[in-house]
């Protein structure tokens, strides 16, 4: 397959012209995935949306074909794993710019435009501050202590919608295909070309797995699992203890 033609980016270029992707890696999303594409495609209206599916169970697949007919939609097959799943997306993309969202989560107003933009300044990629959908104020402390954690780190995780300009993307082999933690080991290797772009405007993201294990136990357990990862544990094993 030849390669998508690209816009060339270079720092101060007009941002209109730059395109964006967005890629959906689902598993077993039938709950959220529905509402998900309803809310990328009629809210934000973008031109390229890849949803690569990683062997669902459930109706995920349906789902997305249904979606296919009528808007810019794509859907994949990939084997399980969101490296996996989030690679393959990559490799079809066309954009100029690779965004990747979680199927609960949901992007704010003028997100592309805020996208385009924060790339067209010289940034290589960037990301968005987050905001749980609970109404609990344990849920505004949690998030606050996770925005600053990435501003004062320039780590950001999957739920942040993490983008990157697709060539220095491709540049770096993409996500290394682990079971956990992909997304903090591409933020690792990212740091080295560039501190990524804050979008403030956050995105939302569902507090379903902070619900269904409790706020105290939920922390304490992604605590525990990137520090065993910081200390050299394999993605493989702490993959086994993610809730």
């Amino acid at each position: 397959m030849e390669p998508a033609a690209q816009t060339r980016i270079t720092p101060g270029a007009s941002s209109v012209r730059l395109s964006v992707a967005v890629i959906l890696p689902v598993r077993n999303e039938a709950a959220v995935l529905e509402a998900a594409l309803a809310d990328l495609l009629v809210r934000h209206d973008p031109l390229e949306v890849i949803v690569v599916d990683g062997g669902s169970h459930d109706a995920s697949r349906a789902i997305a074909d249904g979606f296919s007919s009528r808007y810019p939609v794509r859907v994949f097959n990939a084997p399980a794993g969101r490296a996996l799943q989030m690679n393959a997306g990559a490799a079809a993309a066309r954009a100029d710019i690779l965004l990747f969202l979680h199927a609960d989560t949901r992007l704010p107003p003028n997100a592309f435009e805020r996208v385009r933009d924060a790339i067209g300044r010289g940034h290589v990629w960037g990301r968005f501050d987050v905001r749980l959908d609970g109404a609990p104020f344990a849920y505004r402390v949690i998030e606050g202590l996770m925005n600053r954690r990435s501003a004062l780190t320039g780590i950001a995780t999957g739920d942040q919608a993490i983008f990157v300009r697709r060539d220095v993307f491709e540049s770096l082999g993409g996500y290394v295909p682990i079971a956990l933690m992909e997304d903090i080991e591409l933020s690792r290797r990212l740091k080295r070309r560039d501190r990524p772009a804050r979008i403030t405007d956050p995105v939302k993201t569902s507090a379903r797995r902070w619900e269904r294990y409790g706020i105290v136990r939920t922390v304490l357990r992604m605590w525990g699992l990137r520090f065993l990862y910081w200390v050299g544990v394999s993605p493989a094993r702490l993959a086994r203890w993610y809730p």
